[in-house]
């Protein structure tokens, strides 16, 4: 089979599109020929290397799945080959695009358990956004954040994939919301969405302004995955007995801290890590039933993958990257 093969950890130069050997299944395995592979921050840092997680090279990256079952393992009972699927991929031998062999590639090899079925009237491509992206922002905002009805929340970095996922759960929900993005276009994409309102964070100070939007009583919750100089700026715009939600560190995971904020408004710091098998299949249901869409920047063929990593990795995307093999 042809895949997307990190030779070795560092640049896009070592991003190569291959030949691979075809996956075999074990007895509780299937073969799932990939329909559409969704990108994330995670295979970029596969790619240049994560301090304290080796990853023996060469690697197929790529954990967000949706295609149709084509070959069975000697025990599976519970599928059938043409099946439409999207995979849960955190498994019992780790995740896959990270610590197993991944998406980004015509053919992957995935635990029986790990699948759920696709609706009928919900696309590969919709299916293959969701997992990562969407699956941390629904367990991020509802489960660890306990967002309501009625509260502000501010979202930084709204424009990517977890971004525009957390601004359609927090409308669903009936939260007000204000999005920071670094470009118009963007912005204005994020009104239809249904963000409430907007900041440049280019040329606008978001701390002040989110003070400012709030009547200068602080929002309820921050949705802050950038980390780096965004974070203390971030607990500034909470309220007393706010919360700050994490789920990662784009710009950085050590940043300067004050604890002043923290214990003066009694602030509560929620970190998410991961999604569970119900979460993908809830969000298959809102997907069903027109509760939110998948916003999809980018579709590009599988032997493309170097350029949709680097889409990602400058941020020139609204929404989600996929590769279609």
């Amino acid at each position: 089979m042809k895949a997307m093969v990190i030779k070795a950890q560092g640049g896009l130069e070592n991003l190569v599109y291959d030949d691979w050997p075809d996956p075999v299944p074990g007895p509780k395995d299937v073969i799932v020929k990939v329909r559409a592979c969704g990108l994330n921050h995670l295979d970029i840092f596969v790619r240049k290397g994560m301090p304290g997680l080796p990853v023996s090279m060469p690697f197929i990256s790529g954990g967000d799945i949706a295609g149709e079952v084509s070959e069975l393992g000697s025990d599976v009972s519970d599928w059938r080959v043409g099946d439409r699927v999207v995979v849960q991929p955190s498994t019992a031998e780790g995740m896959m695009g990270e610590e197993i062999l991944g998406g980004m590639a015509e053919y992957a090899r995935v635990p029986e358990d790990n699948l759920v079925r696709i609706p009928n009237d919900v696309g590969f491509e919709a299916a293959a956004a969701l997992p990562v992206a969407y699956g941390t922002a629904l367990r991020m905002i509802v489960t660890r954040g306990r967002v309501q009805a009625g509260e502000k929340v501010l979202i930084l970095g709204a424009s990517g994939g977890v971004g525009t996922a957390a601004v359609q759960i927090c409308k669903m929900i009936g939260a007000e919301v204000i999005v920071a993005a670094g470009a118009e276009d963007k912005l204005q994409k994020l009104r239809e969405l249904g963000a409430d309102h907007l900041i440049n964070y280019k040329t606008q100070d978001f701390s002040k302004e989110a003070w400012r939007i709030s009547g200068k009583q602080g929002v309820d919750v921050v949705i802050n995955y950038t980390g780096g100089d965004t974070w203390v700026p971030s607990l500034k715009t909470l309220k007393q007995r706010g919360r700050a939600l994490t789920c990662g560190a784009t710009a950085g995971y050590d940043p300067k801290e004050d604890l002043r904020y923290i214990w003066v408004r009694e602030l509560e710091i929620l970190g998410c890590n991961g999604w569970t098998k119900e979460d993908i299949a809830t969000l298959l249901d809102y997907v069903a039933t027109g509760r939110i869409k998948p916003v999809i920047s980018h579709v590009l063929p599988l032997s493309q993958g170097r350029e949709a990593e680097w889409l990602l990795e400058q941020r020139a995307i609204f929404g989600k990257v996929l590769l279609v093999p």
